[in-house]
């Protein structure tokens, strides 16, 4: 019986303690959990400790005056010496309390202005967390809003989905058929197959000794390994026309007299390359015809003056100035300005010139 009595009072101090902790935790609970805080009464050690100070104060002014009750005592009715002192003690000790009280309170009223910065800035940091939390439930809703939208769209109906697939399979074929016809679509009047030749070109670079520059050379003069800038490389890296230095020209026969158009530079691709420094770089290409006029009488055109870029397509065709108009050429001369930096020699892959023929109807001639 005496247990229970006992645990009686324990359980009611532990409801007291709780409910005394209980303004301290509603802190962040104020509002439905997401308001502000409510106002904490001034903090309990704060005033224990001020009641401290001043107990002790008194005790310390109790003992001094009995001390100084007693010697009164024990001297002959006292004497003004021993006033005086007592006063000047008291004065120090007066003065003692109120610097000491004032020292108190002030570091009282500091712990004070921080707790209550502490206090502002939970507040803060509470409505910053509540206003996100708002927010990502808006964003979460207007997402759910828009999933549903998007699986009520039909994206592509049967029908949509064959036209993309006629015109997936036009472009494949169009493309196949392009490669087909030699990667650009167009007629080449200097392909060797078709009667294209090389005639005249400057030094060629030889790779090896002497000897095999006379086993390569024709009665023509014209080193047989030229006739690889007018046959299809296929991508193969080394089967190209090299000539000496950074500079050179190639001259060309063409299978027959054309209008030109444009011409088209080739250079093996950079992915299989090994240096593509020795690319050409600044050219121009010069045109006229053989055989219609005398040596000396013979029109040269300028057909067209480019820059070959390495950073583009290795196949790049470069259209025919307007100022040739519709001239008559049969013979077309590449010149190598310069190439990408290789001192030793420049390479040409492929050399293609584009046009058409010119049409003879009854002595006449159509263009």
């Amino acid at each position: 019986m005496s247990t229970s009595s006992d645990s009686i009072p324990g359980n009611t101090e532990v409801r007291r303690r709780a409910v005394e902790r209980r303004p301290n935790m509603e802190l962040l609970a104020g509002n439905g959990g997401r308001g502000g805080i409510g106002k904490p009464n001034r903090p309990q050690w704060v005033i224990f400790c001020k009641n401290l100070v001043l107990l002790i104060v008194i005790a310390v002014l109790v003992e001094m005056i009995c001390k100084l009750a007693l010697k009164s005592a024990d001297s002959s009715g006292g004497s003004s010496a021993v006033v005086r002192d007592f006063e000047r003690r008291l004065v120090n000790v007066e003065s003692f309390v109120q610097t000491m009280a004032t020292c108190m309170q002030h570091r009282a009223n500091v712990v004070d202005r921080k707790f209550e910065d502490l206090k502002n800035e939970i507040e803060e940091k509470v409505a910053e967390v509540n206003h996100g939390f708002e927010e990502l439930d808006s964003k979460s809703k207007m997402l759910e809003k828009k999933l549903g939208e998007l699986g009520s769209v039909e994206f592509l109906r049967k029908e949509d989905l064959d036209e993309f697939r006629l015109i997936a399979r036009d472009v494949v074929e169009n493309e196949l058929q392009r490669f087909g016809a030699d990667g650009v679509g167009r007629v080449d009047y200097a392909l060797s197959a078709g009667g294209g030749m090389v005639v005249r070109h400057s030094e060629p670079f030889i790779f090896g000794k002497g000897r095999r520059w006379f086993q390569k050379i024709s009665l023509t003069r014209v080193y047989k390994d030229s006739e690889k800038m007018l046959k299809p490389s296929f991508g193969e890296s080394g089967e190209c026309f090299p000539l000496k230095g950074d500079s050179g020209f190639v001259e060309i026969r063409l299978r027959t007299t054309i209008i030109p158009e444009a011409v088209t530079l080739e250079h093996v691709d950079k992915a299989v390359a090994y240096d593509r420094s020795s690319a050409p770089r600044n050219c121009r290409v010069y045109g006229w015809h053989e055989g219609l006029q005398s040596v000396e009488t013979v029109k040269i055109f300028l057909l067209a003056e480019f820059t070959y870029d390495l950073e583009k397509s290795n196949v790049q065709t470069f259209n025919v100035l307007d100022l040739v108009g519709s001239a008559l050429v049969n013979t077309v001369r590449l010149h190598v300005e310069s190439n990408h930096g290789n001192p030793f020699h420049t390479c040409i892959y492929r050399l293609r010139v584009h046009g058409h023929e010119p049409i003879f109807n009854n002595g006449d001639m159509y263009f």
